[in-house]
């Protein structure tokens, strides 16, 4: 038997979506696989890979009203000094600490924010 694909993609081109589902279906019946599961697995994936992450940046995006109070709280999170805190501050957007946890990320976001502060985790 010769196989021409030519004259099957004319075949399929004239044929109605319902057809079209009735082959997919026979095919699938017929050899034991199914044309859905590549896709489902592959969305799976994608989606784990996506949600998992493994450390946060936390960054100061604003320093808020009170400064000398977001200046304490870089302080205290980070043990720098205080010229050093000042200029993360007075300095926005920065980066306050790099690569922690998620838990540690939303906590010194929180410590920031309580002071005024606007915070994004990247």
């Amino acid at each position: 038997m010769a196989f021409d694909k030519d004259t099957i993609i004319a075949s399929l081109k004239e044929a109605s979506i319902t057809d079209l589902s009735d082959l997919v279906k026979a095919i699938e019946d017929e050899f034991g696989v199914s044309a859905a599961a590549p896709v489902a697995a592959a969305g799976a994936a994608g989606g784990d890979a996506a949600g998992a992450k493994d450390s946060f940046d936390v960054e100061m995006t604003e320093s808020g009203d009170a400064k000398v109070k977001a200046i304490k709280a870089v302080r205290e999170i980070t043990g720098l000094g205080l010229k050093d805190a000042k200029g993360l501050v007075d300095n926005v957007p920065s980066v306050i600490k790099e690569g922690v946890s998620e838990d540690e990320a939303n906590d010194i976001k929180e410590k920031l924010e309580a002071v005024g502060a606007v915070v994004t985790l990247k």
